[in-house]
This record gives C-alpha cells, sequence and structure tokens, in this order.
C-alpha cells in the first residue's frame, strides 16, 4: 500500500511539472506572436488604476464596452451612457488585482426623461511594507488610488425607431496616497514624506453614443446596433505637496472606439480600438490596444460572457457570467492576464447591481401603446376623426416625462389618416360640385 502511494505521488508530481512546463510554453509562445504589441512607452504614466475594469461583466467582455454601455459600469468607457439607462441603478464592485492589490468601486445612476446623471467612488489600494536593511519591520499601510467621478449626459433625438445621439461628461477627482517612509539611518519615520510623493489628478472624460436598428434577426424594440466614441482621462495631475508643488507624469489619457451588435436575441458581439495619448508629449504615446467580447444568455435570468483583450505583447483572456434574481445582478469573472506580469497571473472580479425601478416608463408605455392600438381600430372601423384623436394622445404622452420620445408608429398613422382625410374632403367636394352642375343642366 506504502509503496502505491509513494508511485502514485511521484506519477502526481511529474504530471503537475508536465502541465506547469506547457504552461510556461505557451505563455513563451504568445509573447513570441505577439512580441510586436509590445510597448515600450507603457509606464510613462500616472495613475495606472483608471485603467483597471471595475470587474465583472465588463472585464469578461475583454473591457470593450465603450460602444455598449448598457448598465450602471459605463462610467470608465462612455459619459454618454447615463442618459439612456433603462433603470436607477445602484452597484458594488471588487476586482482582486495582482498579489494583494485590488480595486473597489461603489456607482449610482439615474435617469430622468432625456437627461441622465451619477456618481462614481473608486479606490484601488496596495500593502505598503517597509523593512530595513537588517529585515526588521519598520512600517505598514497602505499605497492607494482614489477617484470620484460626477456624471451628466442627454440624448438628443430620442425616438421609437432611432433611440438618439446621447452627448455626455465626467468630471473627475483623483488622489494619489503614498504612506510615509522612514529614515535608513535612524529608521524613524519621516514625517509628511509619504505627502510628498502623493499625487492630485483634476481631469474630465467626454463621449458620444448612438443606438439604432440594423441587420436585426429577432423582434424587439431596444436598438440592436450602437456605436460609441469616448475621450476618458483628459487633465493633468500635480505632486510635490510635502515640498514644493510641480507637475507629475501625464494620465492615462485614451481616445476609444467601440461597437456593439446583437444580430440574434440571445447573442451580443462587442469590438473597441484604444489609443493611449501622451498629452505631455504626444510622441510618447503608448501603442493601441484592442478588445473584443461575446455574451451568450442561455436563459432569461443567466448569461454567459467571454472576451480577449491585446494589451501589450500578451493577450488578457476573460470569462465570466451573470445571473438575474429580481432586481439583484451578479456578475462573477475569471480572467488569466498575462499583459500585467511576467508570469501568468489569474484573478477574480465580482459586481453586484441593484435596479431601483424605471421610474414609471415601462407603464408609460403601456399607455402609450393603448392609445396607439386603439387609434388603429377606430382607423379599421373608418372612424379616421377618432383615430387621429387617439394618435395624438399616444403621441403627447410619449412626449412627456418619463418616456420623453418621438413615438413614430402614430406619428406616420395619423399623417396617413390625416392624408387620407384630406382626399376623402377633396373627392366630396368634387362630387358636390358635379352634382351642383348636374342639377343645373
Amino acid at each position: 500500500m506504502k509503496k502505491i502511494f509513494v508511485t502514485a505521488i511521484l506519477i502526481f508530481l511529474s504530471l503537475a511539472r508536465a502541465f506547469s512546463l506547457d504552461l510556461l510554453t505557451v505563455n513563451t509562445k504568445l509573447a513570441k506572436a505577439f512580441d510586436s504589441f509590445a510597448d515600450d512607452n507603457e509606464a510613462l504614466t500616472t495613475f495606472r488604476s483608471l485603467n483597471i475594469a471595475t470587474g465583472g461583466r465588463i472585464e469578461a467582455l475583454g473591457s470593450a464596452f465603450t460602444g455598449l454601455c448598457d448598465d450602471i459600469a459605463f462610467f470608465d468607457y462612455n459619459p454618454a451612457a447615463s442618459a439612456i439607462q433603462e433603470y436607477t441603478q445602484v452597484s458594488v464592485s471588487h476586482n482582486a488585482w495582482i498579489s494583494d492589490s485590488a480595486l473597489e468601486t461603489l456607482s449610482a445612476t439615474r435617469r430622468s426623461g432625456k437627461f441622465g446623471y451619477g456618481a462614481q467612488i473608486k479606490c484601488f489600494y496596495l500593502p505598503f511594507t517597509e523593512y530595513n536593511i537588517f529585515g526588521d519591520h519598520l512600517a505598514g499601510s497602505y499605497y492607494t488610488e482614489t477617484s470620484a467621478t460626477f456624471n451628466a449626459a442627454y440624448n438628443f433625438f430620442s425616438g421609437y425607431k432611432f433611440k438618439g445621439l446621447t452627448v455626455g461628461a465626467n468630471a473627475r477627482v483623483s488622489w494619489r496616497g503614498m504612506p510615509d517612509y522612514t529614515d535608513n539611518t535612524t529608521d524613524k519615520i519621516i514625517k509628511k514624506s509619504g505627502l510628498e510623493q502623493s499625487g492630485l489628478g483634476i481631469m474630465g472624460d467626454v463621449g458620444i453614443l448612438m443606438r439604432f436598428n440594423a441587420l436585426k434577426f429577432y423582434q424587439d424594440r431596444n436598438a440592436n446596433l450602437a456605436i460609441g466614441l469616448s475621450a476618458n482621462n483628459l487633465g493633468a495631475s500635480l505632486t510635490g505637496f510635502g515640498s514644493s508643488v510641480k507637475k507629475d507624469d501625464p494620465l492615462p489619457t485614451r481616445i476609444a472606439v467601440g461597437l456593439s451588435y446583437k444580430p440574434f436575441k440571445y447573442l451580443l458581439l462587442t469590438a473597441e480600438f484604444r489609443q493611449p495619448i501622451n498629452l505631455q508629449s504626444i510622441s510618447d504615446s503608448g501603442k493601441f490596444s484592442v478588445g473584443v467580447g461575446a455574451e451568450t444568455y442561455i436563459t432569461k435570468y443567466f448569461a454567459f460572457q467571454a472576451g480577449v483583450l491585446l494589451q501589450g505583447g500578451n493577450p488578457r483572456i476573460s470569462m465570466g457570467s451573470e445571473f438575474k434574481l429580481k432586481s439583484v445582478k451578479m456578475d462573477v469573472c475569471y480572467t488569466l492576464d498575462l499583459t500585467s506580469s511576467a508570469n501568468p497571473v489569474n484573478h477574480i472580479s465580482l459586481s453586484a447591481k441593484v435596479n431601483i425601478g424605471d421610474r414609471g416608463r415601462k407603464d408609460a408605455l403601456k399607455k402609450v401603446d393603448a392609445a396607439y392600438l386603439e387609434g388603429l381600430s377606430y382607423y379599421s372601423e373608418g372612424n379616421y376623426e377618432q383615430a387621429i384623436i387617439k394618435w395624438n394622445e399616444a403621441i403627447d404622452l410619449a412626449k412627456q416625462e418619463p418616456l420623453c420620445i418621438k413615438y413614430e408608429p402614430a406619428v406616420e398613422a395619423k399623417n396617413t389618416a390625416v392624408a387620407f382625410n384630406r382626399q376623402k374632403s377633396t373627392l366630396q367636394s368634387l362630387q358636390n360640385l358635379s352634382e351642383e352642375s348636374f342639377e343645373e343642366e
């Protein structure tokens, strides 16, 4: 029995070693295949946590979200999206990054008619432990990057068919907190030494989002195609607060264009192209990155996502799922990250989104539909005047809060009925004129 146990252990260790070598071989091959994408200017910017996805569904879709932004995670991708959200939402997310570092995010958004707004606060933190030359523990704290974002957006030309051109902006303030460190000679903490290396970033984002229908192979009111364009982290940062304030390294400014396409009811495809911009030295801007993702709905309450982000020399591969329980959506994402470290890094990210109601939009749309259908009924009976009244009612209801849209079906039907009535009146006038002429003769 003992010999069998020892043999099994040796076999397991051999297989484990072989599997480790396989992973190393795969990583080496990937590095060679994507070597041309390696970016020599990658580490020239500050506040790098602004490039980390909040986690969950976003990361599972390969961070290709600028042209989608159909939930509260839009803040870091396209600020125009608050004006298209169906529900008032609150979310929390956790992204376990490299080693002991993590990103925590709290967001809230609301829409009133065509106007959307929201706020987000997120904190990236990393344990900071200092030892002296003898290995003695001297100090322990956290390196942090905390950002507060305020958002506003407006949807122009929103209607039943064309969902509008949405324009939005973010205002963001970020603080880099560096803990105080010790004197190498006395091992005593130097007061305000961390403050001198801390930083303050002031920046903004702008974005546009356009939604419409094209090559759609299912019946649904929502647009199946969206195109987004955004410019993120436009601004500057300062450092040296412990002594003399000076300009910090450039922010991770970027321009992104994204696309989302839903050809079938249970399949969503996303893609995104990003170009970093070094505002202090354009020639030192980083290389572009590309992300793609797909989402399929297994049931009404469960979806599966997969995505790839190519940023630098190695790809980042993600898989995730989302399940809905009443008004709560939970997202879980697993990422094999080959871009952030020389060795493969696995990390998990989670998010929870709570829908707090649609402010009566669904009920209002039902009233609009009811008035429109009543108009069709009157029209089929030949009662065109009453049909026009009902369609005017539908048009007026749609224009008001909380919908604030142009209801094209009622507009088109009304115009048809008015034109028909006009032609009918013209024919009646001509008939009366003909009868009068006949009587005179």
